[in-house]
Order: structure tokens, then C-alpha cells, then sequence
């Protein structure tokens, strides 16, 4: 086999091993979310939790503003602040009536999100992966729609 050849395969390999590295864990059914589903989206980022009464109101806002931006480059996302998983996260988004994609696994870290000790908190994220706002209290879907327009619209 030639250098070149040998080359070509190593990136490839690498490219297909980052890949994976780079999927987001799972959804609230136990589906990966996979990287290439979310690069080049905006994303309208909430943390709720079962305790949360804001969190509850603000929910329908949320299923309503997904709505709103299906195929239009951008999605919300929802993570649950007590990091519940399998079976009780099911429960939780069920009893919520949640239609977006809740994480299991937290992105603060991934997106460098600062710490977070109030909700709910939802976060704007740039296309480029990049944090443009963080919006403290229970947010309308014209709001956040609002906010994103803004922010799209300086790139």
C-alpha cells in the first residue's frame, strides 16, 4: 500500500472514530443524537425540572416554538436540570407533554455553558456552536422567537 493511500485511510479512520465521539448521548426514547443532526443549528436550549411550576407553563411555549422552527436551521432542545435518566426521564417528558428532543446527557460542558443554579434557564447557541444568550425565567415562544431573529440576523 502506498504513502498516499496510507494516508487517505488514517484520516478517514480518524474522521470516523471523532465522529462518534462527537454525538450528543441520547435522546428521552433511548435514540442517539447524533452530531450531524444538530452542526450547522441553531439551538434554543432549556433546563427544567419536575418541581420547576415556571418550567411547566413554559413548556407548551417550548413544544410550540419547535413547531414554529422545524426546517428553518434551528431546534430546541430541552435538558433535565436533575439529570434524569431511562425510565424517569420517559416519565418526566410524558407527564410534561414534551415534543422536543430532551438530552439525557448534559451539554454544558460540550458548549461551555456557564453554571447554572436557577430555572428555568434557556440558551441560545449559534450555528457555529457558540453561546449568544442566556435567558433567566420562564420564556414565550415569540420571545425566544424574538431573540433568535436578533441574533441570526447579525450573521
Amino acid at each position: 500500500m502506498g504513502r498516499p493511500l496510507q494516508m487517505v485511510i488514517g484520516v478517514v479512520a480518524g474522521l470516523l472514530l471523532a465522529g462518534c465521539a462527537d454525538d450528543w448521548g441520547v435522546d428521552q426514547h433511548g435514540r442517539k443524537v447524533a452530531a450531524g443532526q444538530l452542526e450547522g443549528q441553531w439551538l434554543v436550549i432549556n433546563y427544567w425540572a419536575e418541581w420547576c411550576k415556571p418550567c411547566r407553563t413554559e413548556i407548551p411555549e417550548l413544544n410550540r416554538l419547535e413547531q414554529e422552527l422545524r426546517d428553518k436551521g434551528a431546534q430546541v432542545l430541552g435538558v433535565n436540570f436533575d439529570a434524569l435518566q431511562g425510565e424517569a426521564l420517559v416519565k418526566a417528558t410524558e407527564a410534561f407533554d414534551i415534543r422536543f428532543t430532551v438530552l439525557a446527557q448534559d451539554p454544558a460542558e460540550r458548549l461551555e455553558l456557564p453554571r447554572n443554579d436557577v430555572l428555568p434557564v434557556t440558551y441560545i447557541i449559534g450555528a457555529d456552536g457558540r453561546l449568544r444568550e442566556r435567558l433567566v425565567g420562564e420564556q414565550t415562544a415569540a420571545g425566544l422567537r424574538a431573540r433568535l431573529d436578533h441574533w441570526q440576523s447579525k450573521e
